[in-house]
């Protein structure tokens, strides 16, 4: 726990470091999954595939505001945008989470790695033996956030009265770094469910998801975001973890290894992880330590540029520090079940007709939770003193606004609600139109400034 009455403490608890993953899928002018080959080059570490070799996967450097993150992504967008349409036939970057046209699964490509990385070939068909191919189209992006060095050694300090150096980081000092982190993801998985709430944006879906021979039907299945929904990314398992330290809950998801129940810590569909410095490994978390949280259940929004506002990083930041700075009690069995299926009722597109459990305070409408949560935040945050960022309080609650607005006035500024409304009765076909506009706009755009 951050200790924010502690004046070192404070200068440094809005600094951090700021990560995006974005996938989507390429598509065809007629709303088909794209069979061709992934168009960039193998040496870009920066626009990758996913699962489908159509589906590209953006990864943004580390960044210290989400200005700036946003504007690399926005960057790496807009390429992708201006190479497909440059493609023959002329290809589309679709902007949704939910996948276009589907016919049968031998239409969605698999990613196709050769020589050494065949291995990850494989692993995809596995995955789609499974799961499904038409499970793995599901779009998405995944924030990950660290706090800075500064921050944390100050806390650490603030702790223990024990001062740490740039460099000169002990085993303890690890241990609660360590700690730290592991108190967070147990937040983040018990109020994490809001973040879906706030940014499902996927509640159309196109007939030929069930059926083969039905397309340009639109269907709401009562979901805000079907790839956070039971229908959505999951195990087929609910997964349990052990929080008592790192090695207890890397040890946890190895044991699902070892069972067999999935094959790779990758296959763990869980909304947050704990990730480590470097290679993602199980061995890498217990050797280097947790480095940072990755939020995975974010849906593709439409109507921001690259795929997410600016905004609603801040929130997740927001978000984040709150929790970091509030005491986190250990997760049980039954509340960490009871969570993840928090996560799947806050995906409803009815949110006054869903609900949120807890284990200390019962079962509440979901409405009523998310504004319980802002409501918190909102005082947590006028209760920190502005030291050296002036206008800071004001950022900070301009943002919860935001926020609220999706709650107080659903149809205009919940992104679900407005994703139905723009673009129901043929979902496919103005998704491509809305795809086609925004490749004339930026092609216009780079004309312009050339």
């Amino acid at each position: 726990m951050i200790q924010i009455n502690d004046n070192r403490v404070l200068k440094s608890l809005f600094k951090g470091n700021f990560g995006l993953e974005k996938e989507a899928l390429r598509v065809t002018e007629e709303g088909e999954i794209a069979t061709s080959l992934h168009p960039f080059d193998a040496t870009n570490s920066n626009i990758v595939r996913d699962f489908c070799e159509s589906q590209t996967e953006i990864n943004t450097g580390i960044h210290r505001s989400a200005r700036e993150v946003v504007e690399e992504l926005r960057e790496h967008h807009r390429r992708i945008v201006r190479k497909v349409a440059s493609m023959q036939p002329v290809e589309l970057l679709w902007p949704f989470s939910n996948p276009p046209y589907l016919t049968s699964d031998s239409n969605i490509p698999i990613a196709l790695f050769q020589g050494d990385l065949a291995e990850k070939t494989h692993y995809r068909e596995y995955l789609s033996r499974k799961y499904g191919r038409h499970k793995m189209t599901f779009s998405g992006i995944h924030f990950n956030y660290s706090f800075s060095g500064d921050l944390l050694r100050a806390a650490y300090e603030a702790e223990t009265s024990i001062r740490i150096e740039k460099g000169k980081e002990t085993a303890d000092y690890r241990r609660y770094v360590d700690r730290l982190y592991i108190d967070v993801l147990q937040g983040l998985i018990k109020f994490g469910w809001i973040v879906v709430a706030l940014m499902s944006a996927s509640p159309l879906l196109d007939c030929s998801y069930f059926r083969s021979d039905v397309r340009g039907k639109d269907l709401c299945l009562g979901m805000a975001s079907v790839r956070c929904s039971e229908l959505g990314y999951w195990n087929l398992f609910v997964p349990v973890f052990d929080y008592t330290d790192i090695s207890s809950y890397t040890n946890s998801i190895a044991n699902y290894v070892k069972k067999n129940w999935i094959v790779a810590p990758s296959e763990l569909y869980y909304p947050v992880r704990l990730k480590p410095r470097g290679e993602n490994t199980l061995e890498g978390l217990i050797k280097n330590g947790a480095s940072h949280i990755e939020i995975r259940c974010i849906d593709l929004n439409p109507f921001a540029e690259g795929g997410i506002d600016e905004r609603d990083i801040e929130f997740l930041q927001l978000l984040i520090i709150w929790l970091a700075s509030t005491r986190q009690k250990q997760l049980s069995s039954a509340a960490q079940v009871m969570a993840i299926q928090n996560f799947k009722n806050a995906a409803r597109f009815d949110l006054g007709k869903s609900y949120i459990s807890f284990r200390e305070e019962g079962t509440i409408p979901a409405t009523e939770a998310i504004v319980r949560v802002l409501y918190e935040m909102e005082q947590f945050f006028k209760s920190i003193p502005e030291i050296e960022d002036v206008g800071r309080q004001e950022r900070v609650a301009a943002i919860l606004r935001y926020q609220r607005t999706k709650m107080e006035d659903v149809e205009n500024c919940n992104y679900a609600h407005i994703v139905r409304r723009t673009f129901s009765d043929t979902f496919v076909e103005k998704g491509l139109e809305w795809a086609k506009r925004e490749t004339d706009a930026i092609i216009k755009e780079i004309s312009d400034n050339v």
